[in-house]
């Protein structure tokens, strides 16, 4: 049943528009490409589209998927069989017949589920904690106001008291954060939001005005003043790796824990977002701008002064990200491939 809805989603994207334009280069095999490879516990749709193609954000093409139906064009589970096909004039991706994984593969969990896009366990944590936030986005959050006892400091396991909760239910989960640094983009100098710090969570456990809280899992100690963000049901992110249709060019404005540089598998902040046409699933080039390199030239006469010449270096392209969580002036993206490290203020663009 789920082949035959795989195949019927295939068939109505080829009679569609395809999503992206006709690229200016040929889709670009890999070397050791295989005929058919079966879907295990632990694949990514990056992982896989890296097996067969040099360009992994080409993926779409390969299966002729319409923009339409780019987010969860397909379901892909272990077991699944993707079966290359060398047809002129472009490759194409299609499934196979489905085999059975050993026992010791099927008694796994993860062998129900559809496999993800990138690897999970590296953005988790930005899906359900930290979130970017507009200027004064927690103004009117609600807000710890007292401590049970009068403490200063608060970790897991006090009690505190929260103004502007509202009709939260008991039991209802929280989670703590206060305003932290600005994200200011490095052309045009405005601050596009704020960093909110983590603290910790909380549950609500006694309604009222105001409503008692009991900490846990706090990360750093938890005051009066810090806010309150009713915690949501995690969601992760199922689009196809794909280019942007139109040229897109942007910077790295941060990474995690405000580290300088930073590498493969880790977040990186972006100065694009929903209001640039930024989405998930996105993939983005890194770009190092060459830097002016000056040299010494002999001015040829016996008393002149040397001539100052400046050139500038080639843009370097070194790695790749995927974006995977998006707000309206920045996005979180996963860094996939990097040949050196990656600095704020480097180049994200179109690949």
């Amino acid at each position: 049943m789920r082949k035959s809805i795989i195949f019927a989603i295939l068939a109505a994207a080829l009679a569609a528009a395809p999503l992206m334009a006709q690229q200016a280069s040929a889709i670009k095999l890999q070397d050791n490409a295989p005929d058919r490879y079966v879907v295990v516990p632990g694949d990514t749709l990056w992982s896989i589209a890296a097996k067969f193609l040099k360009d992994p954000w080409r993926w779409p093409e390969m299966w002729k998927i319409n923009r339409d139906d780019m987010k969860n064009p397909h379901r892909i589970y272990p077991g699944d069989v993707i079966v290359l096909h060398r047809s002129e004039p472009e490759p194409e991706l299609k499934m196979g017949d489905t085999v059975t994984l050993s026992p010791r593969v099927r008694s796994e969990d993860t062998s129900k589920q559809a496999i993800p896009s990138i690897p999970p366990r590296a953005i988790e944590p930005f899906l359900t904690r930290p979130l970017v936030i507009e200027p004064d986005g927690l103004k009117n959050a609600p807000r710890i106001i007292a401590a049970q006892a009068d403490r200063v400091y608060l970790g897991s396991g006090d009690v505190a008291y929260v103004s502007g909760i509202g009709d939260a239910k008991v039991d209802s989960l929280w989670q703590i954060y206060r305003q932290g640094k600005p994200l200011v983009d490095p052309e045009g100098k405005k601050t596009l939001g704020y960093e909110a710090i983590f603290l910790g969570d909380s549950k609500v456990i006694k309604t009222g005005e105001p409503a008692t809280i009991q900490i846990f899992g706090a990360q750093v100690e938890i005051g009066k003043g810090d806010r309150l963000v009713a915690a949501g049901p995690l969601t992760l992110v199922s689009y196809a790796p794909h280019a942007p249709a139109a040229s897109m060019q942007g910077r790295v404005i941060a990474t995690r824990d405000g580290l300088r540089e930073t590498g493969p598998q880790n977040v990186v902040t972006l100065n694009q977002g929903k209001s640039d046409g930024l989405e998930p699933g996105h993939v983005l080039a890194l770009l190092r701008l060459g830097r002016s390199n000056q040299e010494k030239t002999p001015s040829g006469k016996w008393f002149g002064a040397d001539k100052i010449e400046s050139t500038k270096l080639p843009d370097e392209r070194y790695g790749l990200v995927f974006v995977f969580r998006v707000f309206d002036r920045v996005s979180y993206a996963l860094v996939m491939s990097a040949t050196r490290p990656v600095q704020i203020g480097d180049v994200v663009t179109t690949p």
